[in-house]
């Protein structure tokens, strides 16, 4: 019986791919453009890695209610960021369809990439069942179902010409420039960076990581190589309690939330 996404997606070390997968977005000046005029995340990494993660763990696992919870706080996020095109930008919309798209697609890729990492290759049964239910992650908001393309194939050309057409721009390189190097924030965090940093470039498409200005040689390759195959060895032998840690944590904290009184 081929898995799915409810199988996959409460692993931890997917967070290991965040790095990678707000890059790629960025990258995009549809998305980039908008994070660095509307978002100060920053300087609050956590903050948007909880919402980002209490909305998938919600699409994924939580009740019809913390779902429509979620959507109602992303919606009031997304909605003042847009511009009208003027002389110096082309315009963005954290509803245009083909941004939501992007920002899918550089999550589900990054969730596929960083599993068969640690776990192996998945089988083409339970990789088009994990495929087909990533549609949800969109279509939850306000994606189209019928943006989503129609199959791995599909999407394999979708992500290529899309990253071919990846350029960072000063705006993306800032952005980026300070999420990895933050000046302040927890001081747990701040120890963390150099390893975020790390699988961050070894996770990229090797086109956006050398964009983004990160050294990389045959020497950080095999490194690199070595902890993916070090944390294949370690992190299945966890035990689940601590693997999905992360899910159940951000639901808990999804449900105290929902019942704190309202002003």
């Amino acid at each position: 019986m081929a898995r799915g996404l409810a199988d996959i997606g409460a692993e931890g070390v997917l967070l290991a791919g965040a790095g990678r997968a707000i890059l790629l977005q960025i990258a995009n000046p549809r998305v980039g453009h908008g994070v660095a005029e509307h978002s100060n995340f920053a300087e609050r990494p956590m903050d948007r890695l909880r919402a980002t993660m209490t909305y998938v763990y919600a699409v994924i696992y939580g009740s019809e209610e913390q779902l429509k919870a979620v959507r109602r706080a992303v919606n009031r996020a997304h909605a003042p960021v847009r511009r009208s095109p003027d002389a110096t930008s082309a315009g963005y919309s954290a509803f245009d369809a083909e941004s939501q798209l992007w920002v899918v697609a550089t999550l589900y890729d990054t969730a596929v990439t960083v599993y068969e990492k640690v776990h192996g290759q998945l089988d083409d049964e339970t990789a088009d069942s994990i495929y087909r239910d990533y549609a949800r992650i969109g279509t939850a908001l306000q994606l189209p179902p019928g943006r989503w393309p129609r199959d791995r194939s599909a999407f394999a050309e979708y992500w290529q010409a899309q990253v071919e057409a990846l350029r960072p721009d000063a705006k993306a390189l800032k952005v980026a420039r300070e999420l990895l190097y933050p000046s302040g924030g927890p001081r747990l965090l701040r120890l963390a960076m150099p390893l975020a940093r790390f699988l961050t470039a070894g996770l990229l498409p090797a086109p956006v990581r050398e964009a983004f200005g990160f050294p990389w040689s045959p020497g950080h390759a095999r490194r690199f190589d070595r902890t993916m195959k070090g944390l294949g060895r370690v992190y299945p032998r966890l035990p689940e309690r601590i693997r999905h840690w992360p899910r159940d944590y951000y639901l808990k904290q999804l449900a105290v939330d929902a019942k704190a009184p309202r002003a």
